[in-house]
């Protein structure tokens, strides 16, 4: 019987899910005001709570932003939040603490355009359903600006290496990197920075299969654990380098995977409190 459904939409590949990204930066207290009280988002109040590091939640991904040098994204981060309107007046808010740095935000035609304090730009998405299925809260993609003419090359990589379905749209590589959850790699012009060594991680379901082709490869990067491998660079066929991104992949098996993250209702405050409206729904 055919049921008139295309089941190959649900298909989600070996990765599935897009769990952080990990960016260095010099002053907590700049990143605090900027991913909390600006973006809305939620510091992890179980892992990571001093004064050298902040998980800060996003649904069920993360942020990780260590005290260091500032490393800066090549590309575009996107979140989905429940409230554009609501944003636009926090990141209003924090403009005066935010002075002299390179945040800005602009609002745009069902999104927000916002750039961090040291130039990670992040795109700030209304929920989707076409788009981005019932997630109203979460990091829905992250998107590279990579050099022209390997988009094709990278496509390749992903679905030879990991197993992961992957596409051309246009200029611009897509794969499928969880449920509704892609990593993009978009062709572009422009002068691509020196990769400063940020990294985003992965868990994918066959853990052992794309260590060996990596392995063999000569592309592992990191022995971390028997749970945790990464590798940075992304190849041709020949093996030339394409682009520089460390990937943290963990498997299904690994003590953090399926860890319940707090998320706070950022519309809750001292002078107009709802009683039991304390956490995001």
């Amino acid at each position: 019987m055919d049921a008139g459904f295309d089941r190959t939409t649900e298909d989600v590949g070996n990765i599935v899910k897009l769990e952080h990204v990990n960016v260095t930066m010099p002053d907590q207290r700049l990143a605090t005001v900027y991913y909390i009280t600006g973006l809305g988002l939620t510091r992890d109040p179980y892992l990571m709570t001093g004064v050298d590091n902040m998980w800060v939640n996003v649904g069920e991904s993360q942020f990780h932003l260590p005290t260091g040098a500032p490393q800066v994204f090549r590309g575009t981060i996107g979140l989905v939040v429940p409230d554009l309107a609501a944003l636009t007046e926090r990141l209003q808010r924090v403009q005066s603490l935010l002075r002299d740095t390179r945040f800005a935000f602009a609002a745009r035609d069902g999104f927000v355009d916002t750039t961090c304090p040291w130039g990670n730009r992040i795109r700030c998405h209304a929920p989707d359903p076409s788009l981005f299925g019932a997630r109203t809260l979460g990091m829905a993609y992250v998107e590279l600006d990579v050099p022209r003419g390997t988009s094709q090359h990278i496509a390749t990589f992903y679905r030879d290496v990991l197993h992961a379905p992957a596409r051309v749209e246009g200029a611009t590589a897509v794969v499928t990197a969880g449920a509704r959850q892609t990593l993009r790699f978009r062709e572009t012009d422009a002068s691509i920075p020196a990769y400063d060594g940020h990294h985003i991680q992965i868990y994918i379901a066959d853990f052992s299969s794309p260590y060996e082709r990596l392995a063999a490869r000569g592309l592992v990067s990191m022995e971390t654990d028997e749970h945790e491998y990464r590798f940075i660079r992304i190849v041709d066929a020949d093996g030339a380098t394409q682009f520089e991104l460390e990937h943290e992949v963990r498997s299904l098996r690994h003590p953090l995977h399926g860890r319940p993250l707090v998320n706070r209702n950022p519309a809750q405050t001292n002078r107009a409190y709802l009683p039991g409206r304390d956490a995001f729904v």
